[in-house]
């Protein structure tokens, strides 16, 4: 028989991102991407465009989540203490928006959980978010692996 694999994926039907202004005079900003049954079956119950304001600077954070069973799982503790087997991805299209990795793995190498965003000017644009999944070959890039999620949210900076 085949033993269970240790490394199984985990469902991942949640994600929520939220941008505190670093400078704390614009609000909060979440948008999330539901799927509660996975890929998949029925379509995404919310899926949100970001929403940010102009020059301003945020500190981020993604929350993953499977809320397919109870009580929720957080499976970005898992992603977390994984973490020298993922990076996230983050491509801008449209906006002056820069996004920098600044939480690392075990190894030293950017992970992507924790983020600070730079927008620029208003206009409108996409973001791609992807968390790459990369065990035994994580080098830094976005060139490697294979995506445990891939994402594009329409992005508003007004």
């Amino acid at each position: 028989t085949t033993p269970p694999n240790p490394n199984e994926e985990e469902l991942i039907t949640t994600i929520k991102l939220t941008l505190v202004d670093s400078a704390g005079a614009k609000p909060t900003v979440v948008a999330q991407y539901r799927d509660i049954d996975g890929d998949g079956g029925a379509g995404p119950i919310q899926w949100d465009t970001i929403r940010l304001h102009a020059n301003t600077t945020y500190l981020g954070t993604i929350e993953l989540l499977d809320e397919s069973n109870s009580p929720v799982d957080t499976i970005s503790n898992e992603v977390r203490d994984e973490g020298v087997d993922h990076l996230f991805c983050f491509d801008v299209t449209g906006l002056q928006t820069q996004i920098q990795r600044t939480d690392v793995d075990a190894n030293g190498l950017e992970l992507g959980l924790s983020t600070k965003w730079r927008s620029g000017i208003v206009g409108t644009g996409s973001i791609n978010i992807q968390l790459r999944h990369q065990p035994g070959n994580k080098n830094g890039t976005c060139s490697v692996g294979a995506s445990d999620i891939d994402l594009v949210f329409q992005t508003e900076v007004n």
